[in-house]
């Protein structure tokens, strides 16, 4: 009994001086308080994704300003949305492979080049500081002059950054991030003019694969379409970012990676838009300035990466992938506006394209057929107009592309593969002719940014890479 008692009364004493032990111990004993920049963290990289400081972070070169350059090639297709360089550009193809000037290493994604002034414009995005960049480059020597970025997380999902700057004549650079995040800065020096966050502002539902909308830049205006809760469209001043003009979205159409294009259709200036639901016409000019011409959901692909492509004064050629096919869609004044698809057909059947918009050019259409195209898949296409379903021409067997871009140049078609191999075909009638062949990025993987052409130089990505080679002197 005595020794029980013993035993227990040992145990007692043992956890009642545990017990005095763990309130008088000390954990923070020997630790250093913790002060902001202690952990070595970049700033900003705590931050979540609805805490984005658009354009908060600017970076300076010590490369002196650039020649200035003559051409500007100031956004999606260049100067008029075309993908036409039409004026005389004596090609160097006789003389071997075009000359790289230089190359560029960017984040994983797919945003081409603009150019204005000698300077080319790239949105980018760096995955360890978790941001995006808008990196303005020497187009002649390709040194980084300045860069304009913010901390925005992200997961890769086939790269990040898909979008074409938007440049107004003197210099204004407008940015659409992968986020919906819209950035207005300085050509010239990179400072920040205004920002916007279309979700914020507009509950714009971002697309699976981020934002592939390219701005649009008419006179003084900037044109998007958030394809938000309440709004469709809207026009933007350029300088202050102010809305002068907005289009209800009644149709509830969401944003697609398709980009606005400015067409005249029945003498009338209209912005055409396929989003995820619809396409629509909305008034560019006059009294009626924003408001909703027309829209038909006869078209209603679930992805749709090229834009629209008017074909005549009242036609319009429309084009997605991942089966959807191409159709065309006739607008007409008869008894008020009216938008009809009068032809629709799988991407086996006829003109079609999956990542590309293709090109109008004297009067035929060039694209590159999609990957389940048939028998010509993946080839460069050439089609007439009024008849969307038989090809007039194709590219061989082995010229394939993929998803890879193309562009006229004063009458030829540069084309390039998504392993970074380019083509120089000569434009016919009706037909092409192969001139050069020659391996610009070499194992090049994801080559599907757009081309830019400026001052004789030819500017090309892959997933990884900005390159810029010589065509011209």
């Amino acid at each position: 009994m005595n020794k029980t008692k013993a035993i227990t009364l040992a145990t007692v004493a043992l956890w009642t001086a545990v017990l005095i032990g763990w309130h008088w111990y000390d954990p923070s004993k020997g630790l250093t308080k913790f002060e902001p920049g202690a952990d070595k963290r970049p700033p900003g990289s705590e931050r979540q994704a609805d805490d984005v400081i658009i354009g908060e972070f600017f970076m300076k070169g010590d490369s002196p300003a650039p020649t200035q350059g003559e051409d500007v090639w100031p956004g999606f297709r260049g100067p008029d949305r075309s993908n036409i360089v039409s004026h005389a550009v004596p090609i160097k193809l006789a003389e071997g492979d075009f000359e790289e000037l230089w190359s560029v290493e960017t984040g994983e994604g797919h945003a081409a080049p603009a150019v204005w002034r000698g300077r080319v414009y790239v949105l980018d995005y760096n995955e360890q500081l978790s941001s995006d960049a808008l990196r303005c480059l020497d187009l002649k020597t390709g040194e980084e002059l300045w860069r304009r970025w913010y901390r925005v997380p992200m997961k890769r999902n086939h790269g990040f950054s898909r979008t074409i700057p938007a440049i107004t004549a003197d210099g204004r650079v407008v940015t659409i991030g992968p986020e919906g995040h819209v950035m207005c800065c300085n050509g010239e020096t990179g400072d920040l003019l205004w920002t916007m966050d279309l979700k914020k502002r507009f509950a714009t539902e971002i697309p699976f694969w981020y934002a592939g909308q390219c701005p649009l830049i008419m006179d003084d205006e900037l044109v998007v379409a958030p394809a938000g809760k309440d709004t469709l469209m809207v026009g933007l001043d350029v300088e202050t970012g102010h809305v002068r003009w907005a289009t209800a979205n009644d149709k509830k159409l969401k944003m697609s990676h398709s980009s606005v294009m400015p067409m005249t259709l029945g003498g009338k200036r209209t912005l055409v838009y396929a989003g995820i639901g619809g396409v629509c016409g909305v008034s560019a000019e006059g009294s009626d300035k924003g408001k909703m011409l027309w829209f038909t959901d006869g078209w209603q692909p679930s992805v749709i990466a090229p834009s629209p492509l008017q074909l005549s004064s009242n036609q319009i050629f429309l084009v997605a992938g991942y089966g959807a096919g191409g159709g065309l869609l006739q607008v007409s004044q008869s008894g008020g506006w009216q938008a009809k698809v009068t032809d629709q057909y799988k991407a086996d059947k006829g003109m079609s394209s999956e990542q590309q918009t293709p090109i109008l050019y004297k009067g035929s259409v060039i694209t590159v057929l999609p990957k389940d195209g048939g028998g010509m898949r993946e080839r460069i296409s050439i089609y007439q107009p009024t008849d969307l379903h038989r090809a007039v021409w194709n590219s061989a067997s082995d010229e394939r592309f993929g998803l890879g871009p193309y562009l006229v140049i004063d009458g030829r078609l540069f084309a390039l593969k998504e392993d970074g191999q380019l083509f120089v075909y000569e434009i016919g009638e009706r037909q092409m002719k192969l001139l050069h062949k020659q391996t610009v990025i070499k194992d090049g993987a994801d080559a599907w940014g757009p081309m830019a052409y400026a001052d004789g130089m030819l500017l090309l990505r892959d997933a990884k890479t900005v390159k810029c080679v010589r065509i011209s002197q």
